[in-house]
């Protein structure tokens, strides 16, 4: 599972840098390390729901509740794509 989240980083990380340095001033390392990190978060967000709507135990459901509650508490922790 991590696999296809770094691989979606990397995905994401070329885009940005395809798109060139007519976004403005360039991101500071702590910036870029903030926004791959809440993007990290988004992408397992959405696979936990994802997974969500398929489960059919409710042992299972029962923790990927657990999964996504904890997973909204970091997102709302987590500093905002514009890296404040």
């Amino acid at each position: 599972m991590a696999r296809g989240f770094e691989s979606k980083d990397v995905e994401f990380q070329q885009a940005e840098r395809e798109r060139g340095p007519a976004r403005g001033r360039a991101l500071t390392a702590d910036e870029r390390e903030a926004h791959a990190h809440r993007r990290t978060l988004e992408l397992a967000l959405a696979r936990a729901r994802g997974d969500l709507a398929a489960v059919r135990r409710a042992g299972h459901r029962r923790m990927l509740e657990q999964a996504i509650a904890a997973l909204e508490r970091q997102l709302e922790a987590a500093p905002d794509r514009s890296g404040g």
